[in-house]
């Protein structure tokens, strides 16, 4: 069973939460032990850390995750009623591959159960395992990377930054949409660039996220896996002092959208990757995972889980077409319709809902297609 893989958490950190206060997030976790496995029925999140940087020509010897583990633990919740177990570690294998296989069958087993993965990384390239375990559910994927970087295959590139290619290319094609949080024009050529336009993909630069962080809950809200590439963080917030980066998102705005990829009902796998595990770094990341938690907690169940009876409908005509927006009841938010063509080959088999903001409902008002809805349908004509 792929859940044998998984190695305990280590005889000192049993011991550090034993020191801690009953009301801390280590008293509040079911863990894998050295003596138990969690009874994963009624878990609703499980996290896994995996020791695995060879796709970023790393060693695996000295990640342990305590440090990082220490600092999430001795964090209170908030008001939360979640339920979390940590799972331990999955250690590197014999080859890079044998990494992803363990790693795809375990997102696959949990996603099963409807127990969300919060993978804590290593490379960034094991993006791509995460992205396969969805290869027997049957549906289309849709990724968010927060990053400063698209990641396609380069001359020479380490996996670590040429998943992306790996993932568009390679057959079963499950992906419907890749989005880009954070992306930094310099880190990019030209014709990247040009083929996330070519692809009706989405590219949001940092400046733009930075300025408006609301732009990015529509697309967090459509997303299936999110992955956040730490390096997209400033290195004056994350610690991260040995690839330095002097510009990239703080630490409140990381945070704010970790929450948003909690908030959102649609996220089923979230990871957090490439980072060195120093003193400095492990307090973000634990802060970031915490605040995952926190948008879980006020997950409000709409759609596609909710009837449509909860949502006020609005049609607005634009020349030959008709858009159809739908607002929560609940929560106030938006969708746009994408609707199924009868004379075309969809990808997306029935009518769907598009994550969208009251902007893009208002600038169709004024007979602006949103440019979202464009791509999407585009995406969808196959």
């Amino acid at each position: 069973m792929v859940f044998d893989f998984l190695q305990p958490i280590s005889s000192s950190i049993e011991e550090y939460i034993s020191t801690l206060s009953n009301q801390t997030l280590g008293k509040k976790v079911v863990l894998h032990t050295q003596t138990d496995f969690p009874v994963l029925e009624n878990i609703a999140l499980a996290l896994i850390t995996v020791n695995e940087s060879r796709g970023a020509a790393k060693e695996n010897e000295d990640c342990n995750f305590d440090s990082f583990r220490k600092q999430f633990y001795s964090l209170y919740p908030g008001n939360w009623n979640v339920s979390l177990a940590d799972l331990g570690t999955i250690e590197a294998g014999d080859s890079l591959e044998d990494t992803y296989f363990v790693l795809k069958k375990l997102v696959e087993e949990l996603v099963k159960k409807k127990i969300i993965p919060i993978v804590i990384g290593g490379s960034q390239d094991l993006t791509y395992a995460i992205y396969r375990a969805y290869d027997n559910l049957d549906q289309m994927v849709n990724l968010v990377s927060v990053d400063s970087q698209f990641d396609f295959a380069k001359e020479n590139a380490l996996p670590s930054n040429s998943y992306l290619s790996k993932i568009i290319i390679e057959e079963p094609t499950n992906l419907f949409n890749y989005a880009n949080l954070g992306y930094q024009t310099y880190y990019n050529s030209q014709e990247e660039i040009d083929l996330i336009e070519k692809m009706y993909f989405e590219a949001y630069r940092l400046g733009e996220v930075s300025n408006n962080l609301a732009i990015a809950e529509p697309v967090l809200r459509d997303a299936d896996l999110v992955s956040i590439d730490v390096t997209a963080v400033q290195s004056s917030y994350s610690g991260n002092f040995m690839q330095f980066n002097p510009n990239g998102f703080n630490g409140k705005e990381i945070c704010s959208l970790t929450r948003y990829a909690g908030i959102s009902d649609k996220v089923s796998a979230f990871g957090i990757f490439n980072f060195n595990e120093t003193a400095q770094e492990t307090v973000l990341i634990a802060q970031m995972v915490w605040y995952f938690i926190e948008g879980f907690s006020f997950r409000s169940n709409e759609y596609p889980f909710g009837s449509k009876e909860k949502y006020i409908k609005y049609i607005v005509p634009i020349d030959d077409e008709e858009l159809v927006f739908y607002k929560s009841h609940i929560s106030g938010r938006w969708w746009i319709e994408i609707p199924f063509l009868t004379n075309v080959n969809n990808k997306l088999k029935r009518i769907t809902l598009l994550p969208c903001t009251n902007e893009d409902y208002l600038a169709a008002c004024e007979q602006e297609i949103p440019e979202r809805w464009w791509k999407a349908q585009r995406r969808n004509i196959v």
